[in-house]
């Protein structure tokens, strides 16, 4: 049997990355269709895990920057950020550096410390916000591998290798790239900051360099540009039902493809006019509130707070930290699994944003008792907080990317993934720097305002809730229909 990129009656480009085509002249035969699957699988995730390695770094070095928690007189901050040598104790017990006491990183060493703090946590996430939306308006329109090289929009690449079918839990788990990268960029960042926190900085950038380099070389972007088409669980061709492993692509198939590109992508206002996004995009603008608070203040809060009787050092604070993250892990999978168990993503994600209100409240108020308390609590207020964040921000998104009003017109999902994430990641820039002024008020204050953020959320997906809700009343008294034949 010849190849599945010989064989074509149309002149179509070849777009296989680079490391690809190496392992397929190697092996003088294609890679199958699960085999794609898996890389694409594979290298988003780590592309996206390098990603939240840096981001994390931000909320480790905070306090190097500003040590002016409770343990600033007992633990070495480093907060000079190259220098590694330092003398050690003082007449008062505490370690100096080069000479120089660890009295923090000017400005953010003033009396304003925390406010400036939180302008530096929105520095960096209205960049970001602001270069989403423009990112999945280009991502529609130019080679996704190239694009995803200098800037990350992996969920278009993940929606376009694998259908509905199982899209919930397949998303669930491949989202855990978040906390993943979050785990390891708590545990770097601290391992590093004793040695200076500019090193904290320095060595998660390289690593996201190298994964950049991974995505260039090895990320294959959709099934057409390797020249095969999509396979989705429903297609009496698939691979799943036949054991197919190297789908042939057909003249007529790539002819309807063609004649699907030249639509064009859609535009940035009709991909608001999509039912399910505004109101999904408004729910993740609070939803990542209360999930990027966390994410940057989350070892800041740890080492302000007593708990069992004590104050953690900085660095035991960051490696703490992760077990939000673990359950962070937990929740992205859980909540993939029931939306798809129960065909119902409004409902789940409503759910387990409602459940992160109680959550919150009991990690404030009883994760001082001890270390096994503070740990149960947040892992379970990360489940929580995380699980809507990821369904929302993967099978939600690549769900309303194809959505069926868009007439087939596939070429809405980068743009739409954008939108959603574009506007959650404004609340994700808002909710720390509220943070940076609430905090010196109280903490107390700082929980108020995210389980008021949380209420919001799930308020938002009233209307879709509601919606499924009606749906499957009217499924059970009206046998063999579906739900999409009730949408």
């Amino acid at each position: 049997m010849g190849s599945i990129h010989e064989t074509n009656p149309l002149e179509i480009k070849d777009e296989r990355p680079i490391g690809i085509r190496m392992i397929e002249n190697s092996k003088k035969k294609s890679l199958s269709y699960k085999t794609y699957q898996a890389i694409a699988l594979v290298v988003t995730f780590l592309s996206y895990s390098a990603y939240h390695v840096t981001r994390k770094t931000t909320s480790i070095v905070k306090s190097a920057l500003d040590p002016q928690s409770p343990t600033s007189s007992l633990v070495d901050l480093k907060s000079h950020p190259w220098q590694s040598n330092y003398l050690s104790s003082t007449s008062h017990g505490n370690n100096t550096f080069l000479g120089v006491t660890n009295d923090g990183w000017a400005p953010f060493n003033g009396s304003n410390g925390k406010e400036l703090l939180g302008y530096l946590d929105v520095a960096f996430l209205a960049v970001y916000a602001a270069g989403m939306f423009f990112s999945g308006h280009i991502g529609d329109r130019m080679n996704l591998r190239v694009f995803l090289t200098i800037g990350m929009l992996v969920v278009a690449v993940v929606g376009n290798w694998f259908g509905k079918g199982g899209r919930g839990l397949i998303m669930g788990i491949w989202n855990a790239h978040t906390s993943v990268g979050n785990i390891v960029g708590s545990l770097m960042a601290s391992s590093l900051l004793k040695y200076g926190w500019g090193w904290s900085m320095f060595v998660p950038g390289v690593v996201v360099g190298f994964a950049g380099l991974i995505v260039f070389f090895f990320l294959p972007v959709s099934p057409s540009s390797c020249g095969m088409m999509h396979m989705g669980e429903d297609d009496p061709n698939s691979p799943k039902k036949e054991g197919i492993s190297e789908p042939f692509v057909s003249y007529t198939a790539l002819v309807d493809e063609l004649d699907e590109d030249e639509h064009g992508a859609v535009g940035f206002i009709e991909a608001w006019k999509i039912p399910g996004v505004a109101n999904y995009a408004l729910c993740l603008f609070f939803a990542k509130l209360v999930a990027y608070t966390f994410l940057y203040w989350l070892p800041f809060y740890i080492s302000y707070t007593e708990i069992g009787g004590e104050y953690l050092s900085s660095e035991t604070a960051g490696n703490l930290s992760t077990f939000f993250d673990i359950g962070g892990v937990i929740g992205g999978i859980l909540a993939g699994f029931f939306s798809d168990k129960l065909n119902a993503r409004a409902i789940t994600a409503a759910s387990f944003t409602y459940f992160t209100i109680p959550a919150l409240y009991l990690y404030r108020n009883y994760g001082f008792i001890n270390l096994y308390f503070n740990i149960a609590l947040m892992f379970i207020a990360g489940m929580f907080v995380n699980g809507p964040y990821a369904l929302i921000t993967t099978a939600v998104s690549a769900d309303l990317g194809t959505h069926e009003s868009l007439k087939g017109n596939s070429r809405a999902l980068a743009t739409v993934t954008a939108i959603i994430d574009g506007t959650g990641s404004i609340g994700a820039a808002v909710g720390p720097l509220l943070t940076g002024y609430i905090s010196g008020i109280s903490w107390d204050a700082v929980f108020t305002m995210l389980m008021t953020a949380a209420l919001i959320a799930g308020l938002l997906l009233t209307k879709l809730v509601i919606d499924e809700i009606r749906t499957k009343i009217d499924t059970t008294r009206i046998p063999n229909v579906s739900r999409d034949d009730l949408v």
